[in-house]
C-alpha cells in the first residue's frame, strides 16, 4: 500500500490554560486525496492546518508529513520542509504587490535554490496552465480577485509539492471569483494533486473534495 503524504497520530495542540485546540486527532491523507475540512469557527480546523504546515507544533502526538517527521523540526527545517513539499494558498492571497505575476510565482522556486533557467520555465508552464500568461509582468494590484488567487495556486505549486494546503481559498471572493477557484482545485485533484483544505464553503467541499473531515470542539467528528 502507498504510504500516506498526512499521518498524525494522537495529536493535541494546547495554548495556554485554555481547553485543547485539538484533542487526541489521528488523521491520514493519502497520496491523491482531496480532503475537505469543516466545523464551525473555533473546532480546530486552522490548528489542524498549520500543524500540518510545520507553522506549529503539537503538545502531544506525531505529525509526518511526505516522510518526515514534522513536530521534530526547527524553525529552518520547518521552512525547508515547507518549500519542498507542501504548497500553501490562503484567503487573502499574501502576494507581494511590488513583485510581478510571474517574480511572485518565481520566489519560492528561487528560495528553494531551483536553476533559474529551470524555475522560469516552470513559473511559465504554471501562468499558461491557469490562464494567467498576459498577466506575467503585471503587478497582483491590477488583478482581479479570482485572478490574484489563481496567482497564488501557480505560487504553491511552482516547487511541484506532494500537497498543497489551502485555507479558505474562496473566503475573499465573489460568487463568480469563488466559482473559477472551484474548478481549479477540481481540476488540480483530477490531475492527481493531493489537496486538503479547510473551508465554510460546502459548495467547494462538495465539487472537489472527495472526503469530508468534520471537526468539533478539537476532536474529529466525523470522517467521510
Amino acid at each position: 500500500m502507498t504510504d500516506p503524504v498526512i499521518d498524525l497520530r494522537g495529536v493535541t495542540r494546547r495554548y495556554d490554560e485554555g481547553p485543547p485546540a485539538l484533542r487526541d486527532v489521528t488523521l491520514t491523507v493519502r497520496p491523491g486525496d482531496s480532503v475537505a475540512v469543516l466545523g464551525p469557527s473555533g473546532s480546530g480546523k486552522s490548528t489542524l492546518l498549520n500543524l500540518i504546515a510545520g507553522l506549529d507544533r503539537p503538545s502531544e502526538g506525531t505529525v509526518t508529513v511526505a516522510g518526515t517527521r514534522v513536530d521534530r523540526l526547527g524553525e529552518a527545517a520547518s521552512a525547508r520542509y515547507r518549500r519542498a513539499h507542501v504548497g500553501l494558498v490562503f484567503q487573502f492571497f499574501n502576494l507581494l504587490d511590488d513583485l510581478t505575476v510571474r517574480d511572485n510565482v518565481l520566489l519560492p522556486a528561487q528560495l528553494a535554490g531551483t536553476p533559474g533557467r529551470a524555475a522560469r520555465e516552470q513559473a511559465d508552464r504554471l501562468l499558461d496552465h491557469l490562464g494567467l500568461t498576459r498577466h506575467a509582468n503585471a503587478t497582483p494590484g491590477r488583478l482581479s480577485g479570482g485572478e490574484r488567487q489563481r496567482v497564488a495556486v501557480a505560487r504553491a505549486l511552482v516547487n511541484r509539492p506532494a500537497l498543497l494546503l489551502a485555507d479558505e481559498p474562496t473566503g475573499a471572493l465573489d460568487t463568480a471569483a469563488g466559482e473559477d477557484v472551484r474548478r481549479l482545485l477540481t481540476d488540480l485533484h483530477g490531475a492527481g494533486q493531493t489537496v486538503v483544505l479547510v473551508t465554510h464553503d460546502l459548495r467547494l467541499a462538495e465539487s472537489c473534495a472527495t472526503r469530508v473531515v468534520r471537526l468539533r470542539d478539537g476532536r474529529v467528528e466525523e470522517d467521510r
